[in-house]
């Protein structure tokens, strides 16, 4: 791997995963000691939890989650969230030297009311303060809903996860290449509908038409389309499939296709996900994988949870390259509001002759 092949994708276009870890959501199936208190909070407050890892998540489209649980008698509801991300690092390409910085101070505030709830999320230590403001139409029974703002695009199911759900430093190789690099994907304008069947193992199809990334001399492309469909043939176990295709009024110039699956079975999580397509590049392939396991500690709501994952993204077209990423940690897990996370990656980044070793800590509170 030289300078020649990566050089030609760009030092920003590759970033390889540092931490791969998945944090299971607190569900009834988690080991003792991990549980909800029986005395829980109110239901808008339980529908703030974060989508659950290697289960079907509510609304991945937001940092936020659900919003608000509807209760109609409690009429019209709001609740503010937020969360803060601490992180230092040391890298052997940096000849070891500690980094330290706040990635993530996100604030929020969501809203409920009969068939309608609506959320803005900002991050105070972000360029792009805004980063979620949409509006969401239900029918009573929520088998339909429109929305409507910006949110995520329903594409990669780990970039759908949110990060607390999901506690990683970066979101991993695959995702940051595809929606960093080659906008594939992410946070953007738009309008999409779904649907959701439960008696139909838990059927849920989402689809809809996003604002297009801009080129090179700033000018907006045409719109860019996304799908999603997942299903959920028995507990614990999630299957789903995933596209996006920019551009489609105008030819679709790129497209990607992902295949995913999630296991979960007590505080043992299994996660993979496949994606292939083709880019400015030419054609790619790419797979990730992930297994991690709670483990109560015997103090109420403390765990810790051992991780361990791989990611894998190569180019087949006229130019080839290969990028990877390999990481191991333990993190300390605290009811829903805190967590600590450390971990080591070894992984092949772009510019890098050689792979190179991270260390990561990540300390993490929200509201």
């Amino acid at each position: 791997m030289g300078k020649g092949w990566w050089g030609a994708i760009g030092r920003g276009g590759l970033v390889a995963s540092v931490l791969l870890g998945s944090m299971p959501g607190w569900a009834d199936e988690l080991p003792p000691g991990l549980e909800p208190p029986k005395t829980q909070a109110p239901q808008a407050e339980r529908g703030l939890e974060p989508p659950r890892a290697g289960g079907p998540t509510k609304a991945p489209l937001s940092e936020g989650g659900e919003g608000l649980l509807q209760d109609k008698k409690k009429g019209f509801q709001v609740r503010p969230f937020g969360r803060v991300y601490a992180r230092m690092r040391a890298d052997e390409r940096e000849e070891f030297a500690r980094s330290i910085s706040i990635p993530s101070a996100r604030v929020g505030l969501a809203a409920s009311l009969s068939h309608v709830d609506a959320e803005v999320t900002a991050d105070l230590s972000s360029k792009s303060i805004l980063k979620d403001a949409f509006l969401r139409v239900a029918t009573d029974s929520k088998r339909l809903r429109l929305y409507g703002g910006q949110f995520k695009a329903p594409f990669l199911q780990r970039e759908l996860e949110s990060s607390w759900a999901l506690p990683v430093v970066r979101r991993g190789l695959l995702a940051d290449y595809l929606e960093d690099t080659h906008h594939l994907g992410g946070r953007r304008l738009g309008l999409m509908g779904e649907v959701n069947l439960k008696e139909a193992w838990k059927l849920r199809v989402s689809g809809g038409v996003f604002e297009g990334a801009k080129d090179e001399s700033g000018t907006r492309l045409s719109e860019d389309a996304a799908l999603r469909v997942s299903v959920r043939p028995f507990k614990g176990l999630t299957l789903g499939a995933s596209s996006y295709l920019t551009e489609v009024f105008a030819g679709t110039r790129n497209h990607a296709l992902a295949a995913d699956a999630s296991l979960r079975l007590g505080g043992l999580e299994l996660s993979g996900e496949l994606v292939n397509g083709r880019i400015a590049l030419g054609p790619f392939q790419g797979g990730m994988g992930l297994a991690s396991y709670v483990l109560p500690i015997g103090l109420e709501g403390w765990a810790l949870q051992p991780l361990a994952g791989a990611e894998l993204l190569q180019l087949t077209g006229p130019l080839k390259a290969r990028g990877y990423a390999l990481v191991g940690g333990i993190n300390i897990l605290y009811s829903q509001h805190f967590k600590a996370q450390f971990q080591a990656e070894h992984a092949l980044r772009p510019g890098d002759e050689l792979a190179g070793l991270e260390y990561s800590m990540q300390l993490a509170t929200r509201f």
